[in-house]
């Protein structure tokens, strides 16, 4: 069965909620492990008041006992603190729609009569519930050493520069930075760049890396469009609020090179007779299949709609021309961001990884992981004759 879910709720209503379906049994799980991730999600310089008011903690509802998952569907719930605010209350009408932001398409999709509903539902507090679940598809990978990381690669115009700093090193130092940069010099750039933007009452983007390491060789698959690995991965990756772009490995630099400085040199390791690479510019997937190497997905982060500097729009219920009124909302989220990708590429990957393994729970995973083949001469046997392939 394939790993899915599906989140609900609106960004001042009383709850958010998800359901998380397809995760085998005993697997060990409390909320801690869930709330450390949703704490990260909160965190970043540059962050709007609202991070002020939700401390949010999970509820878990369902497909957990004693501490462990039952293979039922896993049911959370987090309560939005601000909704006591808004509750029982008449708002303001919203009838002029921001640029960049979903509040006229969701109008003339479902043809409100305010914007707000497309407001409520399309807002990134959705995320919060994604962060959940993926929170527990990171949990369910560490089971078999795989690790999901992540840190900002860049704000506005301020790049860091990680050179060869593994890749351990990066997550660990990325989260002690307020800006989630692993590069000191860098972070200090990129929080001086965030506080002209907040002076100058703007919103500011940046290009955030996610990778994954210990892999191993056989996620994902070319035999389907759907089945490709890295597809899969834009597509999660696509699918959060205000991310506008995503490259697998060194795609766009790729696509200058020539063929033969674009692709990772197949080597044989003489002691060990393992399949190895020097390089790693294809980002961990070959033909929509993980290769072993680390995936590495970078994505660019858009600056998000809502702005204290006012933007032209057109009052629909005046049917004039005005300024947009401002919406409390994060000057930078892309600190904020990290986690959020990184759950969304935790649960393509657990997802995989299920897909290839079968089972209904750890006890029948874990010896599957342990046989399955790996890069090796020995895993690879090659008959070296001749075959008909078709009569």
């Amino acid at each position: 069965m394939p790993l899915r879910f599906l989140t609900a709720g609106e960004s001042h209503g009383p709850s958010l909620t998800t359901i998380l379906d397809g995760i085998p049994a005993g697997l060990p799980l409390t909320p801690d492990i869930i709330n450390k991730e949703l704490a990260r999600r909160q965190q970043g310089y540059g962050s709007g008041g609202r991070m002020k008011i939700e401390k949010d903690t999970v509820q878990i509802l369902g497909g957990v006992m004693g501490g462990e998952t039952t293979g039922a569907p896993i049911a959370l719930l987090v309560q939005n603190d601000d909704h006591v605010k808004w509750k029982g209350k008449a708002i303001e009408p919203m009838t002029a729609p921001r640029p960049g932001h979903a509040d006229l398409t969701g109008a003339v999709k479902y043809g409100y009569k305010d914007l707000r509903p497309a407001l409520e539902r399309a807002s990134a507090r959705e995320t919060t519930m994604r962060v959940a679940a993926g929170a527990i598809c990171k949990h369910f990978l560490v089971q078999f050493g795989i690790i999901v990381g992540g840190y900002v690669a860049s704000i506005g115009e301020v790049s860091a520069d990680c050179g060869d700093m593994p890749y351990t090193d990066r997550f660990i130092r990325a989260e002690e930075s307020d800006v989630r940069c692993p590069v000191e010099s860098s972070a200090e750039a990129m929080r001086a760049e965030i506080e002209k933007t907040i002076h100058g009452k703007n919103t500011l983007g940046g290009v955030l890396e996610i990778i994954a390491l210990n892999l191993p060789v056989g996620l994902g698959s070319f035999v389907q469009w759907d089945k490709r690995l890295e597809a899969k991965l834009a597509h999660a990756i696509m699918s959060v609020q205000a991310i506008k772009g995503v490259e697998v490995g060194d795609a766009f630099e790729n696509a200058k090179r020539i063929g033969t400085e674009a692709h990772d040199p197949i080597q044989l390791s003489p002691s060990t007779f393992n399949l190895q690479r020097s390089t790693n510019r294809a980002g961990g997937t070959e033909g929509g299949i993980s290769n072993g190497q680390p995936i590495v997905i970078r994505a660019a982060m858009k600056p998000i709609a809502t702005t204290l500097l006012p933007q032209p729009t057109v009052d629909l219920a005046s049917g004039t021309e005005s300024p947009t009124k401002y919406e409390r909302s994060d000057f930078c989220p892309v600190p904020r961001a990290v986690p959020i990708l990184e759950a969304m590429v935790a649960f393509v990957l657990a997802d995989s990884l299920l897909e290839k393994l079968g089972g209904d729970s750890m006890n029948e995973i874990k010896p599957r992981f342990a046989s399955l083949h790996k890069a090796t001469l020995t895993d690879l046997p090659m008959d070296n004759i001749p075959h008909v392939f078709w009569e």
